[in-house]
């Protein structure tokens, strides 16, 4: 496939609103002309085009609700909020950017301003969660705004935003009667940026509080409630779903049983430490650190992964802290106790997807495996170069569970 953007991890982050242009978030040509304004620019330069695009938009947006457009108004600011989360992502880390910030301030600014034009207004929610309370939005089922419904949880990931989470599934759920409640959790967006809190193993603990909080919406169906994750919240939800019973409905894109697992499979076959003594990750031999260390901070794109998202999203400084920080996050002992309906996807090409198989056999609920293809275009990380696809496909599956 032909990249649009010179750099790979240019080209990983600033695809994504490529898969919401179904739903609004961009345009072809609009990517395009961000790309080419970046060239062969570093990572300020990517931040710079991005954030300069999503200004013109914002500010075409202040000029549509000023003549009275507010039909074009809100589809502007929605926009912009899109072209804002796309533009940060390559300067993960701690300390944290005060480019980052401002990008992510702007982009929920114009999120919220989007958000609440319209016949049905929405407006930022908090969630009770300890000290550090969680934002979220109901993103209402469309024709059906003020009627009781049927809720998907929407359960981010690793690195994306409630913007991304808006476009990517959100907007199609709406579209088929389904209300949405999009939230950052531990980890995640405002939480980890604004907050510094850390993402946490027990993820029970996330979705009872969210659950919680969902049982006090007036328009929520408590019969109906399903949980989806994507990304690594194809791990989060199941884990979430593991302590909630009342979730009637679970979906992982893709199913992720483990953190640890896929780098102790690395370590075992790539750099030949026998079994045994990767079985903790936290408690491997200097030597072996220092070579996978020597690795990482080599490949730009491990070295994303790892250090700038990976130390900063779960709080440590170093390889082996990171490390045994990922080992608590497994199904291990979990998977059994998931009581309902559960939908796990499996794309083509999809390195996170490749334990699908052996999730859905440790599952003792009613389970069901949907497959993607490279032929369909739908391969990839969370089939990500055709969503529409990908919503279709699990809101069908979903009809069926509650409709």
């Amino acid at each position: 496939m032909t990249m649009l953007f010179r750099n790979e991890l240019h080209e990983e982050f600033g695809a994504w609103p490529l898969a919401y242009i179904p739903y609004g978030g961009a345009d072809f040509g609009e990517v395009r002309a961000v790309a080419e304004a970046i060239g062969d620019g570093d990572d300020g330069a990517y931040h710079d085009a991005w954030v300069a695009a999503a200004d013109r938009l914002k500010a075409e947006g202040d000029t549509a609700l000023g003549k009275g457009h507010s039909l074009s108004a809100r589809e502007l600011y929605l926009r912009a909020s899109a072209f804002y989360a796309a533009s940060f992502h390559p300067l993960f880390g701690a300390p944290v950017d005060p480019r980052l910030l401002a990008a992510f301030r702007k982009q929920v600014d114009a999120l919220e301003k989007g958000l609440a034009l319209g016949r049905h207004p929405v407006r930022p929610l908090s969630i009770p969660f300890g000290v550090t309370p969680m934002p979220g939005y109901l993103i209402p089922a469309q024709g059906f705004e003020d009627q009781v419904r049927p809720l998907i949880i929407l359960n981010n990931g690793y690195d994306a935003t409630i913007t991304d989470t808006y476009f990517a599934s959100a907007v199609a759920a709406s579209r088929r009667g389904y209300h949405s409640l999009l939230f950052d959790g531990p980890g995640q967006g405002a939480m980890l940026y604004e907050h510094g809190v850390p993402l946490r193993p027990d993820w029970e603990v996330v979705v009872n509080a969210v659950v919680d909080f969902a049982l006090t919406l007036p328009r929520v169906d408590p019969r109906r409630i399903a949980l989806y994750g994507w990304s690594l919240g194809g791990h989060l939800a199941p884990r979430g779903a593991s302590g909630e019973p009342r979730i009637a409905a679970l979906i992982a894109d893709p199913a992720v049983w483990s953190i640890a697992d896929g780098f102790r499979e690395v370590i075992v076959h790539k750099f030949g430490v026998a079994p045994e003594a990767a079985a903790d990750l936290g408690a491997l031999d200097q030597a072996v650190l220092d070579r996978i260390d020597a690795v990482v901070r080599k490949d730009r794109g491990l070295y994303w992964k790892v250090v700038q998202r990976g130390f900063w999203v779960h709080g440590t400084d170093d390889l082996r802290a990171y490390f045994a920080s990922t080992e608590p996050f497994t199904m291990q002992g979990r998977a059994e106790l998931i009581q309902c309906p559960t939908l796990i996807t499996q794309a083509e090409n999809d390195a996170l997807a490749t334990g699908a198989e052996a999730f859905l056999a440790a599952l003792r609920c009613p389970k069901t495996l949907k497959r993607f293809t490279a032929a369909e275009g739908a391969d990839g990380h969370c089939e990500m170069q055709n969503r529409s696809l990908l919503n279709r496909r699990v809101l069908d599956w979903l009809d069926e569970q509650f409709l």
